[in-house]
């Protein structure tokens, strides 16, 4: 094949991503000219210390001076993986103005300022892509956006964070309890030093929010999110869920109903039926349901070297035939609606509620009683007897409005035949 033209990029962070990204794209360099018509050459990593050696990265390339990759009209796509919020936010918007092409996997920052920097992609012409700022290697931004795009998504949830879904897998395969389940995913490195982000749900509400607002066609920021982790979760709830025929997922969960978007994060009995409750260890999936497609899944790895590198590349090859094509700046921001985000309590689940109460009649009775007078309906109850006069109690409610169910748990926290409530856990469906 004749000589191609050669696209220069600029790479900003090389830890773990920015190594991926390196290698990924030294393993395609024989074959871009071929599939994109160009070649993609990286002339400048932005680093703190360039004088450290880092292994598989050609130290020529280094810089710490960030306008070195500003002031190069050569560089046309920056790639940023350095993460947190600044400087990066401020170098891609100093990228965009000053004409370059962005790749970012910037989760914290796009959940909380996606419309800025997609609204100066616009003004600028410029793409602004950012395949891997949810779930790793699994396509889900482009299908969304592209191939998804004849459909009105109603609803689009998943397991989008790894640690968690590891540390459930476990609890349900191995028994164990979360504590357990926690020093183990952090032995073998699924888990951070400081896991919080993870546990908590942070992690995973970002990623909602991105996905949300790509779905429905409108804002939804990383504070919409109503957010519970798995932190209370017990190997005691993993047996009822089995029970139930269901398992546990921490699942971000946004449905577009007809009086608002519904979003949030938490831990949901699924039924083992559902596609998502076979998702395991720390695989990632994302499920959505359209008008047109009906119901599709999609999985695979979450995050990781390679197979988040594998995102980053496949935008930057995405944005070099754009490059080529003289289109750059075609899909910018696809949040042309202003629909309302519920608050929490005005969502609608239904409800996994464990009790421990007092073993004698008229117990469940009573507890029906508050329930029916805030308007929550029984699905379904299991009933225990546990020694010292004390039963456990599950009770599945039926899809309600969560204040009424508040409501009413404020009411049977407090009835003196009700000794402890150790669980309450949302149920899909």
């Amino acid at each position: 094949m004749s000589s191609v033209p050669v696209i220069k990029a600029a790479l900003l962070g090389a830890g773990t991503v920015g190594g991926g990204v390196c290698q990924i794209l030294e393993w395609q360099k024989d074959e871009m000219p071929r599939k994109l018509g160009t070649s993609v050459e990286l002339k400048k990593i932005l680093v703190r210390d360039k004088t450290r050696k880092r292994e598989g990265i050609d130290s020529s390339l280094l810089t710490d001076d960030w306008k070195e990759i500003l002031e190069d009209p050569e560089i046309q796509i920056v790639i940023e993986v350095m993460g947190g919020i600044e400087p990066a936010r401020t170098y891609i918007l100093e990228a965009l103005r000053a004409g370059k092409n962005v790749v970012t996997a910037n989760k914290d920052l796009l959940a909380e300022y996606g419309q800025e920097l997609l609204d100066t992609a616009e003004e600028e012409k410029r793409d602004l892509m950012f395949e891997a700022a949810v779930a790793g290697g699994i396509p889900i931004i482009r299908p969304l956006k592209q191939c998804l795009a004849a459909n009105h998504i109603s609803e689009v949830m998943g397991i989008v964070n790894g640690t968690t879904n590891y540390i459930l897998t476990r609890m349900t395969a191995d028994h164990m309890e979360f504590s357990d389940a926690l020093a183990l995913a952090t032995e073998l490195g699924y888990a951070e030093a400081d896991p919080t982000a993870d546990i908590e749900g942070y992690d995973a509400a970002r990623k909602v929010a991105i996905l949300a607002s790509i779905a429905f066609n409108s804002r939804v920021t990383f504070p919409d999110v109503y957010t519970e982790g798995i932190t209370k979760i017990t190997a005691a709830d993993i047996r009822y869920a089995a029970e139930l025929d269901m398992v546990i997922k921490l699942l971000g969960a946004a449905r577009n109903t007809e009086d608002g978007i519904e979003v949030g994060v938490y831990p949901m009995l699924i039924p083992s039926t559902h596609p998502l409750a076979t998702v395991n260890d720390a695989f990632n999936a994302v499920f959505v349901h359209g008008d047109a497609v009906d119901d599709a899944m999609f999985l695979g790895r979450g995050a990781g070297k390679l197979p988040t590198g594998s995102a980053v590349v496949g935008d930057v090859f995405e944005i070099a035939r754009n490059i080529q094509a003289g289109c750059t700046g075609k899909i910018s921001c696809t949040c042309y609606k202003n629909l309302p985000v519920k608050p929490a309590e005005e969502m609608r689940n239904r409800y996994f509620l464990r009790l421990s109460v007092d073993d004698r009649p008229g117990v469940l009775a009573g507890i029906a009683s508050v329930f029916g007078n805030n308007n929550v309906s029984i699905s379904q109850v299991i009933q225990k007897n546990v020694s010292d006069g004390t039963a456990e109690l599950v009770v599945i409610t039926d899809q309600v409005v969560e204040r009424h169910f508040r409501d009413a748990l404020l009411v049977i926290k407090e009835m003196s035949m009700v000794k402890e409530i150790p669980s309450v856990l949302r149920v899909y469906g």
